[in-house]
């Protein structure tokens, strides 16, 4: 028997030039973003979502088994409801055709950006995971971390991560 989509909150408005915090994570969170070609097919993807659905991505970071970003409404009808649902079938059909597998888990985690300063700590947050994981001991190292608005030394002035070394 399958189970109920959670629901989303009633209180929050999906539409409009709103900023998102997204987490996907692969199915049984296997590590399947390890190399350039898994990402870039991916990457690809999200972006041509995002076009669509009049989304830009403000930052992201391909984790071996999860996928973070934040995107940013473009317009008063930019949808994120539909731009996620829309990111992860095109994303893991072409993953699947590529692959043989399943990219996605069924369920994702958003969550709405409201202030600048909040912003300034998820993208600290986001471009932080690999430092946090030990897979490298500075964002600059890790090939899998971008955007569609921002060179990566700009994301890290956003954040102040070189004055905080990291967030949590």
């Amino acid at each position: 028997m399958g189970y109920a989509y959670p629901p989303h909150d009633p209180r929050l408005s999906y539409l409009g030039k709103q900023h998102y915090f997204l987490t996907f994570c692969t199915d049984s969170r296997k590590p399947v973003f390890i190399d350039e070609a898994r990402v870039s097919l991916v990457r690809t993807q999200i972006l041509r979502a995002a076009a669509e659905k009049q989304f830009e991505t403000t930052a992201y970071c391909f984790m071996p088994d999860h996928l973070h970003l934040i995107v940013a409404g473009l317009t008063e009808s930019s949808d994120a409801r539909r731009f996620i649902r829309l990111a992860k079938q095109y994303s893991g059909y072409y993953f699947k055709q590529r692959a043989g597998v399943q990219l996605w888990q069924r369920y994702g985690f958003e969550r709405v950006i409201r202030e600048d300063a909040e912003l300034a700590l998820t993208i600290g947050h986001v471009i932080g995971n690999p430092v946090r994981d030990g897979l490298v001991r500075h964002p600059t190292e890790y090939p899998f971390i971008g955007s569609e608005r921002y060179s990566l030394s700009e994301l890290l002035a956003i954040c102040e991560y070189e004055v905080r070394g990291s967030f949590a």
